[in-house]
């Protein structure tokens, strides 16, 4: 079964999300979480398939809350499950990496459905955000180094920038060990030996300036 952590700040719903996600049989509700810091927290702890969050909440946000937990358990899907639709709340998950968004109101088969998809890697949208995001992408340039994550391409920025492992584990909230790691898989998918010809590699593409 898919294992769920839910994040939501609102007693009844998240409550009733869980009950709805369980009744199923193909979900195991393994958490519940009513902040984004304790999203974040049961995440590392509990190690879910998915995380269905929330956006807007005390202590730590979703969105700040879905980066965290994407850095640090990549292989967790976020599933974003909220009341907002609007195009700054949509791309602002999109960019912190979450895999599929949903606006409240979704069904059980729909709810159960992005479940699954985020779970199984792919990425999924509400019907009536599909198009907007379809439009948004076509607008956008082709990045560099498509090969590296949001997170390795964040990284190696840094590096370009000058900025030494401890620097860049200060500046993005992470722990040194997740930096030493992200700095190894840039240096692998760019098939370069060391942090200088990353760096060449890097403001060549116009990055670091």
């Amino acid at each position: 079964m898919t294992r769920v952590l839910i994040a939501d700040d609102h007693p009844v719903y998240r409550d009733g999300l869980r009950m709805l996600l369980a009744s199923t049989g193909e979900v195991d509700v393994v958490g519940t979480a009513a902040d984004g810091g304790e999203a974040v927290a049961k995440a590392l702890d509990l190690r879910p398939d998915v995380v269905v969050m929330d956006l807007q909440m005390p202590v730590m946000d979703g969105v700040t809350a879905t980066q965290r937990i994407v850095a640090e358990l990549p292989q967790a899907g976020v599933l974003v499950l909220t009341m907002h639709d609007d195009d700054e709340s949509v791309f602002s998950a999109m960019r912190a990496g979450a895999r599929g968004y949903l606006v409240k109101g979704a069904d059980q088969t729909e709810i159960l459905r992005a479940v699954k998809a985020v779970a199984g890697g792919e990425v999924i949208f509400g019907p009536a955000l599909a198009s907007r995001v379809t439009r948004f992408f076509a607008r956008l340039p082709a990045e560099p180094f498509p090969q590296l994550t949001a997170r390795e391409r964040e990284v190696l920025e840094l590096i370009a920038a000058g900025l030494s492992n401890r620097q860049i584990a200060e500046r993005l909230c992470l722990a040194p060990k997740t930096v030493r790691n992200n700095v190894s898989n840039v240096f692998a998918k760019l098939q370069v030996a060391d942090r200088a010809q990353a760096i060449v590699q890097a403001r060549e593409a116009g990055l670091g300036r």
